[in-house]
């Protein structure tokens, strides 16, 4: 059962980095990265790169020419960055329509990898013992409850296991959370100190003071 322990803490794993990723940023990580590959999307994506360029380069000559003085050369610039904001567009709907199709292909296989194992492992080996307990370490009671549903008595069960590994992740996941917003923060307050005070500030506390003492000077008279 050594492997069914290891892949039950994985799947676990897997979907936690999931969720704390997030799945659209997964999504358009993977995109950006499949298009790099020799695929008709790929090219797709480089064409409308390619377009947006020229697109971006006829609107700067476009607004470089007066339409009064050089009325001819800006009338063929318009027809030009028209012609290109519509090829534009078009490359748009394509890639957006395939990058639907992609993320709906990639939600699938995300939920047979990640959804799928966390509901039929625990089901499946619902009756089989993932280890056993110490002899005589636990009361009936909490034997009871760990070995639930079905699992031999003083045994930990597969939702059990399941349980403890989403538990443990978790609370590691929080505890580098925190350490790292502690080092961040710490790191940040150390360069706020190292920064030398402006000659404005410095210079502020005497004419404060001068001020304070020409006041009780004042009072004095």
């Amino acid at each position: 059962m050594s492997n069914l322990l290891f892949v039950i803490f994985a799947v676990e794993l897997v979907a936690h980095i999931i969720n704390a990723l997030g799945a659209a940023r997964i999504n358009n990580l993977l995109w950006i990265l499949i298009n790099y590959l020799p695929i008709s999307t790929s090219k797709a994506a480089a064409q409308q790169r390619t377009l947006q360029a020229e697109y971006l380069r006829a609107r700067r000559d476009l607004n470089a020419t007066s339409s009064q003085d050089e009325f001819a050369k800006w009338a063929k610039l318009r027809r030009q960055h028209d012609k290109l904001l519509e090829q534009l567009d078009a490359a748009k709907k394509g890639l957006e329509a395939s990058k639907s199709k992609f993320d709906n292909s990639l939600t699938v296989v995300r939920l047979l990898l990640t959804k799928g194992p966390q509901y039929f492992l625990p089901f499946w080996y619902g009756k089989e013992a993932m280890f056993w307990l110490p002899y005589g370490w636990f009361p009936y009671y909490a034997e009871w409850i760990i070995s639930f549903p079905s699992a031999p008595m003083g045994s930990v069960s597969a939702p059990s296991w399941q349980l403890a590994c989403s538990g443990f992740i978790t609370l590691v996941s929080e505890l580098i959370v925190f350490v790292g917003g502690v080092v961040f923060r710490g790191a940040e307050t150390d360069e706020t100190k190292g920064k030398p005070q402006s000659a404005g500030s410095k210079m502020a506390v005497p004419a404060a003071q001068t001020t304070t003492e020409g006041d009780k000077e004042k009072k004095e008279l």
